[in-house]
């Protein structure tokens, strides 16, 4: 399957975050490079280690809105992961450079959802798109409303 075409352009001055000229929507953008051990036998990333690359992308995100995941946790949430899905275009090798594309897609009273595209730096190929679904629970485990703060990051993402 062939993915949909992205086209990143710069959003202002600030190379963090991009707007897709297919589609309008802004993302949030930083850049990782694969390590040896993130390879299986095939010598290609092993295709779990992509969900480590989501979490990279979303905590830069946080980061970069001024809302990093510790101070998440100091106030008393927590966000674990309850769905999540991949699709995989091509692959990534040891030593890769890649841009991680994340976006706040979906929220509810309860849940949050991320989008993620991850593209080879070097050639631009597009190697998966996915999402994370995550559940808003308090200190004792019991699900809440999604805090204020993070309200306000969905509400104030570029359009």
């Amino acid at each position: 399957m062939r993915p949909r075409p992205f086209r990143p352009e710069e959003l202002g001055n600030d190379d963090r975050y991009v707007r897709d000229q297919e589609t309008g929507l802004v993302w949030h953008r930083c850049r990782e490079r694969t390590l040896y051990a993130d390879t299986d036998r095939s010598a290609v990333v092993y295709h779990a280690n992509y969900l480590r690359y989501f979490e990279f992308g979303r905590t830069s995100l946080m980061r970069d809105a001024a809302y990093p995941y510790r101070e998440i946790e100091e106030s008393g949430y927590v966000y674990p992961v309850i769905e999540m899905g991949v699709q995989f275009y091509g692959p990534l090798h040891y030593d890769d450079l890649m841009l991680i594309y994340t976006r706040p897609a979906e929220l509810e009273r309860v849940k949050l959802r991320f989008d993620y595209l991850i593209t080879h730096l070097e050639t631009g190929r597009i190697i998966c798109r996915g999402f994370t679904r995550h559940c808003a629970l308090n200190s004792s485990g019991k699900p809440v409303a999604v805090d204020p703060k993070t309200v306000h990051l969905w509400k104030t993402f570029p359009e």
